[in-house]
């Protein structure tokens, strides 16, 4: 099956204290790999939500951001530290006492010291929050994955299309390579015609015809080419990750095509191999974008 790998989801869910939003986006990758942001407190379910990413994303790079709402999520509570700042409060004024500076102490001088007066944070345990961020981060993976197949459906017909295209040429190539030899038959003789003052030399022009077909014959890449395209359509419907063997494929028809063009001594040939080559960079690019 043709599944895009690039895709955005976003997830919500929500309880009477807390809730739980998820942002996940994928792009192209060699493998599965996943980067994940999140608060501390949830650090301890980050296994079961890439283990629940991964049941529908196989293969990209996963990008997953979690954020949390809501008054439970943190709390806070004024820390005083009295007896620093009873020792505060007496070394002023004895400072005052001692230098005869006037003025009195003022609450403004006590809170603007952290060390004596400063509010805590904690974040709320996770408790509670793992059933409701993974039920975020299902939502937020299905829509990323609905996002995929839509954008594989458009890269199928696409794909489809240059297979099509690919396929005419090699149909081409077939019928047009027994044509090949011939022509270079008659090249040889209108030579040997030209030089021998019309005294032909059959033997010898068999024989350099003969070794010109097996060095130009191509009949055996335009089969293969012809099985990897079967193979390219046929994966194509396969419902499983497909990226990398459709690469492999697509890999192995243009060492065909490299082949053909070095071995067909024919403008014509050379031709047809420039547009396939045109074509397999096309598929390539594409291929690229599949899981």
């Amino acid at each position: 099956m043709v599944i895009s790998m690039t895709g955005f989801g976003r997830g919500k869910a929500e309880s009477d204290a807390f809730i739980v939003n998820v942002e996940i986006k994928t792009v192209n990758h060699r493998f599965c790999e996943m980067n994940i942001r999140m608060p501390r407190q949830l650090l301890t379910i980050e296994d079961k939500i890439k283990k629940k990413i991964n049941e529908h994303i196989r293969r990209g790079r996963v990008e997953a951001y979690v954020s949390l709402e809501g008054e439970g999520v943190v709390t806070r509570k004024i820390h005083v530290d009295w007896q620093l700042l009873d020792d505060y409060y007496q070394f002023i004024k004895q400072a005052r006492s001692m230098y005869g500076i006037e003025g009195t102490v003022t609450i403004q001088d006590l809170l603007s010291h952290k060390e004596l007066i400063h509010i805590e944070e904690n974040e709320a345990e996770n408790e509670g929050f793992e059933e409701l961020v993974l039920r975020a981060v299902e939502a937020a993976v299905m829509q990323l994955k609905q996002m995929r197949l839509s954008e594989g459906k458009e890269l199928k017909i696409d794909l489809e299309a240059i297979i099509a295209e690919l396929e005419a040429i090699v149909t081409e190539l077939e019928e047009y390579a027994p044509i090949v030899v011939q022509l270079y038959k008659e090249r040889v003789t209108k030579r040997m015609q030209d030089y021998l003052n019309g005294q032909l030399d059959d033997a010898r022009i068999l024989t350099e015809v003969a070794i010109f077909a097996e060095k130009a014959d191509i009949n055996e890449e335009i089969i293969r080419l012809k099985s990897h395209i079967v193979q390219f359509l046929q994966t194509l419907h396969v419902p499983e990750p497909i990226g990398r063997k459709l690469d492999f494929l697509v890999q192995e028809m243009n060492r065909e095509a490299n082949t053909i063009g070095s071995k067909a001594n024919d403008s014509n040939i050379a031709k047809k191999v420039v547009e396939m080559k045109s074509l397999l960079e096309k598929l390539k690019e594409q291929v690229q974008n599949i899981e």
